[in-house]
């Protein structure tokens, strides 16, 4: 199965983390579209169409698929391109298990760690989720989100954990989301961000890790189009 560039919804490749350079851009667009399921588990892509897609030349995109081979994303098809890798029912749920053990608690150990004057900068982040979701770009909304809640558990201090957090985000699916938005509810979503951060605001550590709890129940269950 060989796949070609979604078309109809809008691709970012905004900078959301700090000095991305294009590989690094174009990695985490791709990582996202891998995630969301624009880019489908066992299609094979070319670097040229991809290129073609991100308004990019094949080179960075085959210098980011091969680190996504290194991520397990995809593997490498000789004089085809790569393939995205896919994920079980099982994995999923392994990996919804582990999140949970570790992000919620985390966050709550963040909250009052958080100086006040960093909110308004996460108040952006988290406005670029719902920016991206009401443009319907999925991609833009993962790579937003990704960032959001990286930056958001950095605030414990724990880099590793961060890091660990980070790999396992990437190895989640969340093939929901484009039913999601094309029923409208992803702005819904999106906005529980914005009220998580109303928690941190307020000093509610254990409300944080409360929503956050909720939160990723919603990336196993509706936005991994599971129950």
């Amino acid at each position: 199965m060989t796949g070609s560039a979604p078309r109809g919804r809008r691709t970012s490749l905004e900078p959301l983390g700090k000095r991305e350079n294009l590989r690094d851009r174009v990695r985490n667009a791709l990582r996202a579209g891998i995630i969301s399921g624009e880019l489908a588990p066992g299609a094979v892509y070319s670097a040229p169409a991809l290129g073609a897609r991100f308004d990019v030349s094949p080179t960075p995109v085959r210098e980011a698929m091969l680190d996504l081979v290194k991520e397990g994303l995809v593997a490498s098809v000789p004089n085809k391109g790569f393939r995205v890798t896919e994920v079980s029912e099982r994995d999923l749920d392994d990996l919804a298990s582990i999140r949970l053990l570790i992000e919620p608690p985390t966050v709550r150990e963040a909250v009052p760690r958080i100086p006040p004057g960093d909110l308004p900068a996460l108040r952006e982040l988290a406005q670029a989720i719902v920016d991206a979701a009401e443009r319907g770009d999925l991609i833009g909304y993962i790579e937003a989100d990704r960032v959001f809640h990286l930056t958001l558990l950095g605030y414990a201090g724990n880099r590793r954990l961060v890091d660990v957090v980070s790999e396992l985000r990437s190895q989640t699916r969340l093939l929901g989301l484009i039913p999601l938005l094309e029923s409208g509810r992803l702005g819904q979503s999106a906005a529980e961000h914005h009220a998580l951060l109303d928690l941190v605001e307020a000093g509610d550590a254990r409300g944080a890790e409360t929503m956050t709890h909720r939160h990723i129940g919603h990336v196993r269950g509706l936005w991994a189009g599971g129950p």
